[in-house]
């Protein structure tokens, strides 16, 4: 019996979605709960699982189109319809690919500081990598071994960012053994994968497990997020005119409004990152074995969300002539994608320890990777953190998230010469910018909050993690 794919609602406020996507094509295998189809709503992206097994018979709402929500998109047939009933069923929206190539895409991927997060603050909303390996479709003729074909379909069932990074690298997924869950391969894994020697010869053999943290070594400067390759301009051609994804549209409007909404002033302070540095390579390993990674992004909101309750003001939003203060701090983490930027945000950040704010970090960061995000994941935040320094940037001069009145742009840590102590010493150094809405906070106001936010950062105790 056919089943009828419908627009998910993502959220109670959310009337309508776009289909930013299609992972399969018409005539595709499809397994219950395997990604079928990316969305875009006013809050977040994500991707969207079959609600049953079969072959997707029929695509009813094109890449692009917004339709409301319980609209049907799709229709899956029961496997021993599949090859009759596709025949039959015409497709309306889905790219005309024969079945060994890879599906048309657009390019969410995600990254961010030490690896998880940075940018500015990104809710998600784009569309996303293309689909570098393609579902197997038996041949009734050619007998198959099960366990091999379910092992086949685990490896494929990678994130679109692995299957991205695949696909730019002419690396077939299911050949590599994967140290994800159920053999799913990572992005750690495709990474090893293409800085072995194997894969420069155009050959993919095994992954290598993942490296053991993601916070980058002070001098290093290499961002995980892969800008696409340009696209080249046709012989006579000057001018290229595309239109803006969603996720584009959607950060340019919010961008505008709150430059229109907000006056920015910003203030920098040079922060010593000895302290943290050496703590951090010393409980590493400790933090590793409980499943996560002890990032600077970590030890930066531990100590941001301590001097936030210092300074109320900077947990604050304006409703006219009405200052807003709020009790609950909700932290957002910027994530990078590669068409645009997401926020995820840690909910009472505040009742966190760093062991809570590292999971709460990793596991945000990872889903927002993956459109895994929920809507109320993005929403609610009053203070954000961003990091432009993942990319190499000394220091960055972000828009404040609206309705915020704050955001911290970390800037790089790099080993520079300094003054300590009258003597001249080499110290990891880093920026912190604070960009601030000028109706609410001063100058001389950043200024305590920063200074505040140094001497926390450079006097981190030990006894906090």
């Amino acid at each position: 019996m056919a089943i009828e794919v419908t627009m998910p609602q993502m959220g109670e406020s959310i009337a309508e979605g776009t289909v930013v996507r299609w992972i399969k094509k018409v005539g595709d295998n499809v397994d219950k709960d395997e990604p079928l189809f990316e969305i875009s709503t006013d809050k977040v992206d994500a991707e969207i699982p079959s609600p049953g097994a079969g072959v997707l018979l029929e695509i009813q709402v094109k890449e692009g189109e917004t339709v409301p929500i319980n609209s049907v998109v799709a229709v899956i047939g029961v496997a021993g319809e599949k090859l009759a009933a596709a025949a039959d069923s015409p497709s309306t929206g889905a790219p005309s690919t024969s079945s060994g190539q890879a599906g048309q895409a657009g390019g969410d991927s995600a990254s961010g500081p030490d690896g998880n997060v940075a940018g500015s603050v990104a809710p998600e909303t784009s569309a996303s990598a293309d689909v570098a390996a393609v579902p197997v479709v038996a041949d009734a003729a050619a007998p198959t071994d099960p366990s091999s074909a379910l092992e086949a379909r685990l490896r494929t069932k990678s994130s679109p960012v692995v299957r991205n990074i695949a696909k730019e690298h002419g690396i077939d997924i299911s050949k590599l053994n994967g140290t994800g869950i159920s053999g799913r391969v990572t992005k750690k894994d495709i990474e090893a994968q293409i800085a072995s020697p194997s894969t420069s010869s155009g050959q993919a053999g095994q992954a290598s497990a993942p490296a053991a943290g993601t916070a980058p070594a002070v001098a290093a400067k290499a961002p995980s997020v892969q800008a696409p390759a340009p696209k080249p301009f046709a012989p006579g051609e000057n001018v290229r005119i595309e239109p803006m994804g969603v996720m584009r549209r959607k950060i340019a409007d919010h961008m505008v409004m709150s430059l229109r909404t907000s006056p920015h002033v910003y203030s920098a302070y040079e922060v010593d990152f000895g302290r943290i540095d050496e703590i951090r390579k010393k409980k590493k390993a400790e933090y590793e074995a409980m499943g996560v990674k002890l990032t600077y992004t970590a030890f930066i909101a531990k100590a941001t969300v301590d001097v936030i309750r210092q300074f109320p003001f900077s947990n604050a939003s304006i409703d006219g002539d009405n200052i807003i203060y709020k009790k609950d701090i909700n932290l957002g983490i910027a994530v990078a994608l590669e068409a645009g930027l997401i926020v995820p945000v840690i909910k009472n950040a505040d009742e966190r320890n760093m062991l809570g704010i590292c999971r709460a970090i990793q596991d945000l960061s990872g889903r927002a990777r993956s459109k895994q995000l929920k809507p109320e994941e993005v929403q609610g935040g009053t203070f954000t953190i961003t990091n432009p320094g993942i990319f190499g940037a000394v220091f960055g001069l972000p828009v404040i998230s609206q309705p915020q009145v704050a955001i911290l742009g970390v800037g790089s840590v790099d080993k520079r010469v300094v003054v300590v102590d009258d003597m001249i010493a080499i110290r990891p150094m880093c920026y912190l910018t604070l960009g601030y809405d000028h109706r609410l906070i001063d100058g001389a106001d950043a200024g305590r909050f920063l200074q505040a936010l140094k001497e926390r950062l450079q006097d981190f105790d030990e006894s906090w993690i």
